[in-house]
């Protein structure tokens, strides 16, 4: 397996991009991104990073870590989404070195990462990315999501506040919050999605993914949608070794499960 860390933004040195690619075989892998979460305060690496990145190669991908801006100031929308989007042009430019289907690019993201995973499969065709980055319109979109126990939506009953307020601004106000929401953005034209959350989560309400399941409905997007019931916000692979306390083998195997959503998505 080959290693290497690329350089996104020049000028964030704690923007980059880990690749993780496996020995050339005879046919070409398929890609995903990992979006670690961490209420874009920091970003939680060390369960929802490499982890993750390994645990979907041997499904046939090769895999990429992306460490965006985090931190008040720092995350402020668009940025995390324009380096996202520069994630994934990275990855289609050099697809053929990755030895990668370019037409085969996924992301996965967790909590806040979740919440940029479906901006960046809601939110991808926004002017002021577009504008920010050359590429062909669309580039940058996925051609499908995996969201897990994503922060989605800036309704107060159901939001986590950290992440709104470090995305949006500190009393930013409901205005801004609202139009840092992926669910204001799903359309016919978002990729499809397969959702994952538990109904223990008490950080991040499982309400987030119902409303995003609701909306893909409503839109006629294909999604699949997850409920465990058990496991605390924060399970990654749920298994004891990455994240000790929160094994739990029926809830691992919603890996298994995306992996055999995307090898069927048309």
């Amino acid at each position: 397996m080959k290693f290497e860390r690329v350089e996104l933004v020049k000028g964030r040195e704690n923007v980059w991009l880990d690749c993780y690619i496996a020995d050339k075989l005879s046919r070409k892998r398929k890609a995903i991104m990992v979006i670690p979460g961490g209420a874009y305060a920091k970003v939680c690496s060390d369960r929802e990073g490499e982890p993750i990145a390994q645990a979907f190669m041997p499904y046939g991908f090769n895999a990429f870590v992306l460490n965006y801006s985090v931190g008040e100031g720092n995350a402020t929308f668009p940025q995390p989404l324009i380096e996202a989007s520069l994630a994934m042009k990275h990855i289609k430019d050099n697809a053929e070195e990755y030895g990668i289907d370019a037409d085969n690019v996924f992301a996965v993201g967790f909590s806040a990462g979740g919440h940029l995973c479906a901006a960046l499969g809601t939110m991808w065709h926004l002017e002021s990315v577009n504008s920010a980055i050359d590429m062909p319109f669309g580039y940058n979109k996925p051609k499908g999501i995996v969201p897990v126990y994503p922060v989605i939506s800036s309704d107060n009953s159901i939001w986590n506040k950290k992440s709104f307020e470090n995305s949006a601004g500190v009393n930013a106000g409901q205005e801004a919050y609202d139009r840092v929401s992926p669910l204001r953005y799903v359309r016919e034209t978002s990729s499809p999605a397969f959702i994952v959350h538990t109904f223990q989560d008490t950080m991040v309400d499982v309400r987030n993914s119902i409303v995003l399941a609701n909306a893909y409905a409503e839109h006629k997007v294909p999604f699949e949608l997850h409920i465990f019931e058990k496991c605390e916000h924060g399970m990654a692979l749920a298994n004891n070794i990455i994240n000790p306390g929160y094994g739990n083998p029926h809830n691992a195997k919603w890996v298994e499960l995306a992996a055999e959503w995307m090898a069927e998505l048309k």
